[in-house]
């Protein structure tokens, strides 16, 4: 790592990618040397913009002609397993963004390999790393509402989330892998491995492939339930995109997550509550700053755990726990019965 700096790349240069480029450049110890997209000119408008010295638009000769401490790879769904398996066979630290690939044998070919090479894999799974459901794992943590046996993970909105991301209009597996992936993650955060998920979906707005609404129930290990849902065509005043609402109980108490980022928590008969909003950046504005703050925190992880050696809390492998969820969900659908998610 020359002069102290972490020397890293982008591969991806489109809509959510500005978010990445942005944090990479608020962190101190990070240097930017490469960005690469498959249209040129996204490539040099963000090396432009970005003060990146390198730009291209083949990833090949991006890894043949730059010594990287890692990569970013912030492109569509199809693309992950090549280029993960690209980095891999050059020895480099790579954080890919969810959803993680489009089949069970694609996320299981990306952690192989980065095995094999004997280099770090993290998935960008960044509500893990948002303020607001942070806040509510450190209460589980902290035992203040006991044991959870129950609890709700919802994301609901009416925000034309296809007018940036046009492509998501023609995916044959949409919400659920989309978004329904977060929220997933975030009932494993809060209430440990499920070992049966009963989903339904439905499809509400015309001119999209596959399901913009889904409902599931987990059957957690510890023997808590879980509902999770999520929908991107839901009539609601005021809107609340983009927030996650939490609810858990537990047998001392329960925490709330609700509109506006305020949390609330009874704990042994004394409520309490508190704001855990994100703080706007120089970058940031609403209503996006809090997803966005997360881009941050979840690079910042990464950093740290380059730096540390230790395995980042979203690997590739903690990571197929996930899709195990979402795969799960969407065989349930289909079957209409509560299954058991893949080992």
């Amino acid at each position: 790592m020359a002069d102290d700096k972490v020397r890293g790349a982008v591969i991806g240069c489109g809509f959510f990618a500005q978010n990445h480029l942005h944090a990479w450049n608020d962190i101190a110890d990070v240097r930017l040397v490469a960005v690469c997209d498959k249209d040129a000119a996204k490539a040099k408008a963000a090396a432009e913009t970005f003060r990146v010295p390198a730009w291209y638009d083949n990833a090949e000769e991006m890894f043949a002609s730059q010594k990287l401490d890692f990569v970013d790879i912030a492109t569509t769904m199809p693309t992950h397993r090549a280029l993960v398996e690209l980095a891999a066979r050059h020895r480099v630290p790579t954080i890919v963004q969810k959803p993680f690939a489009p089949t069970w044998d694609d996320c299981v070919a990306m952690v192989g390999a980065c095995n094999a090479a004997g280099v770090p894999l993290m998935v960008h799974e960044n509500f893990r790393f948002q303020a607001p459901l942070m806040a509510v794992r450190r209460v589980l943590e902290a035992g203040e509402i006991g044991t959870p046996y129950f609890g709700r993970v919802s994301f609901r909105t009416g925000y034309d989330i296809i007018a940036g991301q046009p492509y998501l209009a023609r995916e044959e597996k949409f919400i659920i892998l989309d978004l329904g992936i977060h929220v997933l993650d975030m009932a494993r955060v809060y209430f440990g491995e499920a070992e049966t998920v009963y989903a339904q979906t439905q499809q509400i707005r015309p001119n999209i492939v596959a399901e913009d609404m889904a409902t599931m129930m987990l059957r957690h290990r510890s023997g808590a339930t879980s509902i999770v849902d999520c929908s991107y065509s839901s009539q609601i005043s005021p809107e609340p995109f983009p927030q996650t609402l939490v609810h858990i109980e537990g047998t001392r108490g329960s925490v709330q997550l609700h509109l506006g980022y305020r949390m609330s928590v009874l704990s042994d008969g004394v409520t309490r509550e508190e704001m855990v909003d994100s703080p706007l950046l120089s970058w940031t504005s609403q209503p996006w700053h809090t997803a966005q703050e997360s881009v941050l925190n979840t690079q910042r992880h990464w950093i740290e755990c380059l730096r540390t050696g230790r395995a980042p809390q979203t690997s590739g492998a903690d990571n197929l726990r996930t899709y195990a969820l979402v795969d799960a969900a969407y065989r349930s659908a289909a079957e209409r019965r509560a299954v058991a998610p893949l080992a």
